[in-house]
């Protein structure tokens, strides 16, 4: 059984898609490049419920961070995960079980701040939650089992968890490639067919699964 990664079940009365894409036309550069603009825009859209979407979206809004570009001049702005935008404290249950793969604190200005990476033994796949409180690290060891449906984290605030509006990152993982506490959840254009094969889309993970 796959327990939900919320408190409430997301629904369509508990939740709203929300577009971050490069083809929303509401979003500019005076907004996303304003914590202050992009966190209005976000309540703005959300209002009590759970925002999400995201999985391989364009998004221009990574364009504002150096970390974001590459070697080839272009920038890393497709993006791997989902995302669940809601309140900071909000308490992210797991949805299987599995064991603690790695955690770390990954800082700077867009990044994924605090993270923690489960990996599932039955499905041979990892599990990435970015944006999360530094203190659901402090008592966390390496190899440590997870049941589904314990509380694994809670969302950071935004002076920890790279300056975002509060949310989760969730993004499935098949191959870790070496990477130890951090993995990138967003691609090239140049990159996409790899990372589209080793990220498959996170719904795939609650789909046809008793809840």
């Amino acid at each position: 059984m796959i327990h939900r990664l919320f408190s409430e079940p997301l629904r369509a009365n508990t939740q709203v898609a929300l577009d971050l894409s490069a083809t929303n036309e509401e979003l500019n550069a005076a907004i996303y490049g304003n914590y202050e603009a992009f966190n209005a825009y976000i309540t703005k859209k959300i209002g009590h419920k759970i925002g999400f979407g995201g999985y391989l979206e364009h998004r221009v809004i990574y364009e504002s961070y150096e970390n974001f570009a590459t070697e080839s001049a272009d920038f890393r702005n497709i993006h791997l995960g989902i995302d669940f935008w809601t309140k900071v404290g909000t308490p992210v249950y797991a949805p299987i079980e599995g064991v603690i793969h790695r955690f770390q604190d990954n800082p700077g200005p867009g990044n994924y701040g605090p993270t923690l990476i489960l990996y599932h033994p039955e499905e041979n796949i990892y599990s990435l939650y970015g944006h999360v409180s530094g203190e659901d690290l402090a008592h966390l060891e390496v190899g440590a089992p997870i049941s589904a449906g314990q509380v694994l984290c809670h969302l950071g605030k935004p002076t920890e968890n790279g300056g975002w509006p509060p949310h989760l990152h969730f993004q499935l993982i098949r191959d870790m490639q070496g990477f130890q506490g951090d993995y990138p959840g967003v691609c090239s254009q140049r990159d996409l067919d790899f990372y589209a094969h080793n990220c498959p889309d996170p719904q795939s993970f609650f789909k046809n699964r008793p809840a």
